[in-house]
């Protein structure tokens, strides 16, 4: 009789992404592409063919090179669950209709592949992809994602300048041309379907009450740029803008509840989320003030997912600080 030596394993369960809430990666993703319908809509209405244009050829190449990987590297094929088509829908949200068809399709390569799928596919990439993607066209195509040379003259009745540009040209003083009521609604120029501010919130508020994101991290990443922004604009108001200007121009709101919230780049606890969200909108005004780059939200939320891991780990998700399983 051959007897068995019983080995005792442990299993130690730390934070993030480790506890299942139930939900399927189609139910987060589907309930994000609801949200930005409004926002994909008026962008149509005020771009029309370019809109359609740069958002089909975004998730289309998006979708395909998810599919194209994941057969290479024999990897479950999981474009159905619309994980590729939020990141391309994104990815076209944050960039000018204006630009070239090969820069949107080589954007939506680089953020599956070298975003997402390079880390082993959705889960696991520490930073969010569509960010990725964005910052890599930017510092090699910088001309082709500035709205100023960018943009085309779609004949609309509004100024084709980029607020955030004058701001950094002129200063503070040059915003008169702007009105504070366009620039919520949406009549500027910008990112594809960033400029409508109000149907982003509408839609981000929608996710928070879908339970698909936590209000938390929106909720401090505005604050955040409250705080930072309120404290250079009464120092001198001259020269610097309002917090009021800050939130409704760029991709604060787009940053705020679509981009910074990205399950696998973000924090899964509250106080961890509230730094997060804090520092996120603390680096968009340092960045807008002090940087070569008139926004600075894409780079803000980049560098608070390198640090995520770290703040992560102040508070624990579960009330235990660590779980042990035993198998036998």
């Amino acid at each position: 009789m051959i007897s068995h030596e019983v080995k005792t394993k442990h299993l130690i369960v730390s934070p993030s992404p480790h506890i299942h809430c139930g939900e399927k990666t189609s139910y987060v993703m589907y309930s994000i592409l609801i949200a930005l319908v409004p926002a994909i809509i008026f962008a149509i209405s005020q771009f029309g063919f370019h809109a359609i244009r740069v958002m089909s050829l975004a998730i289309a190449s998006a979708m395909a090179a998810e599919w194209i990987i994941q057969i290479l590297f024999k990897r479950p094929v999981t474009v159905s669950d619309g994980s590729a088509l939020v990141t391309g829908l994104l990815f076209a949200m944050i960039i000018p209709p204006s630009t070239p068809w090969w820069l949107v399709v080589l954007g939506s390569i680089l953020t599956i592949f070298v975003g997402k799928q390079i880390f082993g596919g959705i889960g696991c990439h520490p930073f969010n992809p569509v960010l990725i993607g964005w910052a890599i066209l930017s510092i090699s195509w910088k001309d082709y994602l500035n709205f100023d040379i960018a943009v085309i003259n779609y004949n609309l009745d509004y100024s084709i300048a980029y607020p955030l540009s004058v701001l950094k040209k002129i200063g503070a003083s040059g915003l008169t041309q702007f009105n504070t009521s366009d620039l919520i609604l949406g009549s500027k120029i910008g990112g594809l379907g960033s400029v409508s501010v109000l149907l982003l919130l509408i839609g981000g508020l929608f996710l928070i009450i879908r339970g698909v994101v936590s209000f938390w991290i929106p909720l401090s990443f505005i604050i955040g740029i409250i705080i930072t922004s309120g404290i250079f604009w009464l120092s001198n108001s001259i020269q610097y803008a309002s917090p009021l200007f800050h939130i409704i121009s760029g991709n604060v709101m787009i940053g705020a509840f679509f981009l910074a919230t990205e399950n696998s780049s973000s924090p899964v606890n509250r106080i961890p989320m509230i730094l997060y969200g804090i520092g996120c909108g603390v680096l968009t005004i340092i960045f807008r003030v002090w940087s070569i780059y008139p926004d600075g939200v894409v780079f803000a939320i980049l560098i608070m997912n390198i640090i995520n891991p770290l703040v992560d780990k102040i508070t624990p998700q579960i009330p235990e600080k660590v779980k042990q399983k035993v198998f036998v």
